[in-house]
């Protein structure tokens, strides 16, 4: 997934480390983000943009990786310049390295949100930095905001030999995935597992276990897979507004068609190894009765 990037090393600590030549730059223009994707991505350092903005950028600090400091450009972003141009973000993640691939991801959801709390959203007010932690504060209301993370599900619903395969309808993503959804407040997670279910497919599950998390920073979320066990008919009723496809493929017969970055894509493959919790190799290893 695209957090695995060991052995590289992520250090996300609130920090006022001032940026060296040598530390990463991050410049993003909407949905773009300044890199050379020649052969994968490559950053401009902060010399470069420094250079190239006449010395003035305000640069905050994001995190480190391997020790070095990546920083985000805030006032001002360079045209393109030398072998650097803006790169949609749905183009740059199908590149790598993994670990640059990481950070650039995080910096985007940093970027979105630092522009998107520069008021205050209870008096109106400008915001400011905290100086003691990664948060925006009001200096007259004194309301505090944090980084916007979105919990949701990942769910790959099992009957057997079979899991259960969604498209969405209506959005560029059209590779295959599971079925997915946001948390509502008052709901337990296990809630949300069961819901997202019934209403994008019309099925019902019973026993869930828990897989795995991934911080998916492209969109803010922090999605938690589970595995599901149906329970019941398995007739899907597709909400037709939600998916355009929902089908169930035996085990031998998945698709690859699927994100190789994500939750989901690692989760289908799991199944198809035969080591979700319910295949009968699992239980097995378990010593589970067959």
């Amino acid at each position: 997934m695209v957090q695995d990037i060991y052995p590289h090393i992520f250090r996300n600590e609130f920090s006022h480390k001032p940026p060296e030549d040598d530390d990463v730059a991050l410049a993003y223009r909407g949905g773009t983000l300044l890199m050379d994707d020649r052969g994968g991505i490559c950053l401009p350092r902060v010399a470069e943009l420094r250079a190239q903005l006449g010395g003035g950028p305000r640069l905050q600090y994001l995190f480190a990786e391997d020790g070095r400091g990546y920083y985000l450009a805030e006032d001002a972003t360079p045209d393109p310049f030398g072998p650097y141009r803006y790169v949609e973000s749905r183009t740059y993640r199908n590149l790598g390295p993994m670990e640059t691939l990481f950070a650039c991801a995080v910096g985007e959801t940093l970027h979105r949100w630092y522009g998107s709390t520069r008021f205050c959203g209870r008096c109106g007010k400008p915001m400011e930095k905290s100086r003691t932690e990664r948060a925006m504060v009001c200096p007259d209301c004194g309301l505090t905001v944090y980084p916007k993370i979105c919990p949701a599900v990942i769910v790959g619903v099992c009957d057997g030999e079979r899991l259960l395969l969604t498209k969405y309808a209506g959005r560029p993503f059209q590779q295959y995935a599971l079925i997915a959804g946001f948390n509502e407040i008052g709901e337990g997670i296990e809630e949300t597992v069961r819901r997202e279910v019934r209403e994008e497919v019309g099925l019902e599950v019973g026993e869930l276990r828990f897989y795995k998390s991934q911080p998916w920073a492209f969109t803010d979320t922090l999605l938690m897979g589970f595995y599901a066990r149906l329970e019941g008919s398995d007739a899907i009723r597709l909400q037709e507004d939600e998916l355009s496809v929902g089908q169930w493929f035996e085990r031998s017969q998945l698709p690859e068609d699927h994100s190789a970055i994500s939750l989901t894509g690692e989760m289908i493959e799991t199944f198809r190894r035969g080591q979700d919790p319910f295949s009968l190799a699992a239980r097995v290893r378990e010593g589970a009765a067959v």
